[in-house]
């Protein structure tokens, strides 16, 4: 019954008026900011299938050569989802503090954008393409685009830069990873 009524309420534009503005509505664009860099980062997690690790250990993955320090597999996915939502948030803390797509929000968000499509596009190219050597440029670009945004952000609000620079320190890991990879690997014609 209890579902009802507060269902009931989301009928009625008072209603709805009056929790907004008593801020018991749920921030969307809050929300929304979270989940976005997490819905590229699963789509992305889609072309691994198959790619990092299966029953017969003949998977791509498991079968080039990696460096000592490469870290267990499971590791990846709760490091890019705790960096994905940090760089969300840090992404609204801009947007809020810039009065919304504003002039002002405009260069930050187009950076954190771009950096966050090379993100995106990196795993196809690595895992889907098995192109290495390219995938290093790629991050390369991707290490450039994402200190431009962090820089970008912190001009905004400073309290940003807690939120970005685990992003960029995860960053230059998988680079020395991608290099080391790349260097352990770049005779392999199944790597070029």
């Amino acid at each position: 019954m209890r579902v009802n009524a507060v269902f009931a309420q989301w009928h009625s534009p008072v209603h709805f008026i009056i929790l907004q503005a008593q801020g018991k509505m749920p921030n969307w664009k809050l929300i929304g900011s979270l989940i976005l860099p997490n819905v590229g980062g699963w789509v992305g997690a889609l072309t691994m299938m198959g790619q990092v690790k299966n029953p017969t250990s003949n998977a791509w993955y498991q079968t080039i050569k990696k460096p000592s320090w490469n870290p267990p597999n499971w590791v990846f996915g709760p490091a890019w989802t705790a960096l994905y939502t940090g760089m969300g948030y840090a992404s609204y803390m801009v947007y809020r503090d810039c009065g919304g797509l504003t002039g002002r929000a405009v260069l930050p968000l187009a950076l954190y954008g771009g950096q966050l499509i090379l993100n995106w596009t990196w795993t196809p190219v690595f895992f889907g393409m098995h192109k290495v050597g390219w995938a290093l440029v790629h991050i390369l670009t991707l290490d450039v685009a994402a200190a431009a945004c962090a820089v970008s952000f912190f001009k905004i609000n400073p309290n940003t830069a807690y939120l970005m620079a685990p992003y960029l320190c995860w960053l230059a890991f998988a680079t020395c990873l991608n290099h080391s990879i790349w260097e352990l690997n770049k005779d392999d014609p199944k790597t070029a």
